[in-house]
């Protein structure tokens, strides 16, 4: 397994090297972007394939195991292999980065265990939340702490807020094309973590029969204007609010991995 290289990483999520030079904040936005428009969030590793024997990998959080699943193989992971790996690439950049815990939040109520999501906080003289583990959707821009809206390419609007909650710290918030209300996306605080902290979460999330990653998988990635999603039975096309939907089968399955998200699974 080759060691993590950052040229590798870069071009990985489309981006020249030699373009990526300063730990800024437009370098911030130019590799978070590139990152959740290149990389799928994807529970194959969990879930394995849903038409086939593979009963999939498992997920490992260690820096040369995501490096080669996600650079090397170049496949996807969920948040905390997405995460994981980008924490590394953002010191390697020479950014002020911590890994964060949070907690994702539920519409219907249904609790979820704390440390369930990875996020980074970068302090740039201000601090931003950094994610490129979300799934759907994306969060595509740093958002500062100050609740200030950040609006992205997809209509979508995202903003931290302060916690209400005895937990959590901050809360983080997107709003859709066409909704008026927020949507509480995840809580956390600001205490830094090491990747290893995630792992009993992240273990208990990828093996437990209740967790809602061990269902059928699923397949997301950020378009320029909205997102990508598949599942077993459909393809969903998302651009700025406006939504379309199409049922596929069996055999269309494998195609649209490799076509659609750039993912050629069952030859990995």
């Amino acid at each position: 397994m080759a060691p993590p290289n950052i040229e590798s990483y870069l071009s990985r999520i489309g981006l020249d090297p030699r373009a990526v030079r300063t730990a800024d904040r437009d370098t911030l936005e130019t590799v978070q972007r590139a990152h959740v428009t290149s990389v799928p969030f994807e529970t194959l590793a969990v879930t394995g394939d849903p038409f086939g024997p593979d009963p999939g990998e498992g997920v490992t959080l260690t820096l040369p195991h995501l490096y080669g699943k996600i650079v090397g193989r170049e496949r996807g992971g969920f948040c905390f292999e997405l995460n994981g790996l980008f924490g590394w690439l953002l010191a390697e950049l020479g950014f002020d980065a911590d890994r964060i815990a949070a907690r994702m939040l539920s519409d219907d109520g249904d609790p979820r265990p704390p440390a369930n999501h990875h996020s980074h906080l970068v302090d740039l003289g201000r601090r931003y939340v950094v994610d490129v583990g979300c799934g759907v959707p994306s969060m595509r821009r740093p958002l500062p702490l100050d609740g200030t809206a950040v609006s992205d390419a997809a209509g979508v609007e995202w903003r931290v807020v302060e916690s209400e909650r005895p937990d959590a710290d901050y809360l983080t918030q997107c709003r859709s094309p066409g909704d008026e209300e927020w949507t509480d996306r995840y809580v956390f605080d600001a205490t830094p973590r090491k990747l290893c902290y995630f792992e009993a979460t992240c273990d208990y999330l990828a093996t437990a029969p209740e967790s809602g990653f061990t269902g059928d998988p699923t397949v997301s990635i950020a378009t320029e204007r909205g997102h990508l999603k598949l599942s077993p039975e459909k393809l969903t096309r998302s651009e700025r609010g406006d939504r379309s939907e199409c049922e596929i089968t069996e055999d269309e399955w494998d195609d649209l991995l490799e076509s659609e998200f750039g993912l050629r699974y069952g030859s990995v």
